[in-house]
């Protein structure tokens, strides 16, 4: 099935927001034992990291991708390289195993998970906003049909 290539920047978002909100749902869902300002403090510190250094960088990256297809039209889940797929199997099979086998601390899942969905669901936001920016550039070309 193919997209437009804008379209793909939608469905990056919906996908970068769902998983966001089902990581941070998980890290809030172990947090309130853990609730001090200093592990609130870390998740902001998580949340930080995971944006500047991986995923606005992500973000960027494959907006600019996406944005340089020269056709089109483009199969439906292009909106990932085949590296990114790679790293997202790697980190959920890893995030699976970690809660399954309780490899880690309920107070780590809750700091760590609540920081890195809320990077999640923000770079899903940013996705949004490059959907929304490209089509408003399509719009003021009028190739927006």
């Amino acid at each position: 099935m193919e997209v437009q290539k804008t379209t793909l920047l939608l469905i990056a978002s919906i996908v970068w927001i769902f998983a966001g909100f089902n990581i941070l749902k998980i890290g809030l869902q172990e947090y309130p034992p853990y609730i001090h300002w200093y592990t609130i403090a870390l998740s902001i510190v998580v949340f930080c990291v995971f944006q500047w250094f991986v995923f606005g960088k992500l973000v960027q990256k494959h907006t600019q991708r996406i944005l340089d297809y020269i056709q089109e039209k483009q199969f439906v889940l292009k909106f990932f390289d085949a590296k990114s797929y790679i790293i997202m199997a790697v980190m959920m099979i890893g995030g699976i195993m970690i809660r399954t086998f309780h490899w880690l601390p309920s107070s780590f899942i809750a700091v760590f998970y609540t920081g890195l969905g809320a990077s999640l669901f923000w770079a899903g936001l940013l996705f949004g906003c490059s959907y929304g920016k490209a089509i408003v550039q399509k719009k003021r070309k009028g190739d927006l049909k």
